[in-house]
């Protein structure tokens, strides 16, 4: 049975996995800076993710279904991920970073429809892969063995998972300070990075201690300007959702209470997404394969 958002925003177990979680997200995006840094905003994030459900749900009987350039910009415009400029504009820089081709044998000879090259979907299959196995460690699963003895699962998955993420208010807008950090470039790694080094996490007390953080250690894993910054933690400030105290000498920083909770919710409800697309999608496959191994 897939696991509930609500289960997890109240699993103190959940917290631990999260900041695993945390830590994965900021190792996968050291392997490969510059290429994971065009992904590293909501924005662009969702609109890959848009983009690869549409390749993955093409159809070779109907032309019209598939990554073209207009639908692809269409259905940006209607779930409100960006302007008809801006998703325009992000086709072509895929394009240009060769993270997107024109296909080869289109099946309309008057529409050539586009898709993701080997260095994109592999991303996002580390991604994927990297959140079953945090799935896993929760109730003991085998979700991530399952996508690595069948890669050909996450053509499946990827559709189902980026619909849910799409459709899901709590997943595009957590709250506040979560916002104001996740539609800026890198801002959601800078967040990640926050919460995989919190080493004591007490949920009834108005302030969580990250620790001692170095601006320019943050500014130069993430590829964020100083300015850029020093303006999101001025403006997360302002709210009162982190601050920095001095602890035995030490200028720590903390985060708020409310901020936590926002980056809590919005990583329950995205894992309950995932192992939702992952049961609809994965345990009916397992299931063929057992009757089918029945003499």
């Amino acid at each position: 049975m897939p696991l509930a958002a609500h289960d997890l925003v109240r699993n103190p177990v959940f917290f631990a996995a999260m900041q695993e979680n945390a830590r994965q997200m900021t190792a996968l995006f050291a392997e490969n800076p510059r290429l994971n840094s065009i992904f590293a905003s909501q924005q662009r994030w969702l609109m890959a993710q848009l983009g690869l459900s549409l390749h993955y749900r093409r159809d070779p009987h109907d032309p019209a279904k598939g990554l073209y350039m207009g639908r692809f910009v269409a259905t940006a415009v209607g779930y409100g991920i960006a302007s008809r400029n801006t998703a325009s504009a992000f086709v072509q820089e895929m394009l240009a970073y060769r993270f997107a081709r024109p296909a080869d044998n289109p099946p309309d000879r008057r529409r050539r429809p586009l898709e993701p090259t080997d260095v994109a979907v592999q991303s996002v299959v580390k991604w994927l892969y990297a959140h079953l196995t945090i799935l896993d460690m929760l109730d003991g699963g085998k979700r991530a063995v399952a996508l690595a003895e069948n890669p050909a699962l996450f053509a499946r998955l990827q559709p189902a998972i980026a619909q849910g993420i799409l459709e899901n208010h709590a997943v595009r807008n957590p709250g506040e300070t979560f916002n104001l950090f996740t539609w800026a470039n890198s801002g959601g790694l800078v967040m990640d990075c926050f919460i995989g080094l919190i080493e004591t996490f007490d949920p009834g007390a108005s302030r969580t201690i990250v620790g001692a953080v170095s601006s320019a250690d943050i500014c130069q894993r993430y590829l964020i300007s100083k300015t850029h910054l020093k303006r999101l933690m001025t403006r997360a400030a302002e709210m009162g959702s982190l601050g920095h105290e001095t602890i035995a000498g030490a200028n720590m920083l903390w985060l708020s209470q409310r901020f936590v909770r926002e980056y809590w919710a919005y990583q329950a409800e995205k894992f309950a997404i995932i192992d939702a697309a992952f049961h609809a999608v994965a345990a009916p496959v397992a299931r063929v394969n057992q009757l089918s191994a029945v003499p």
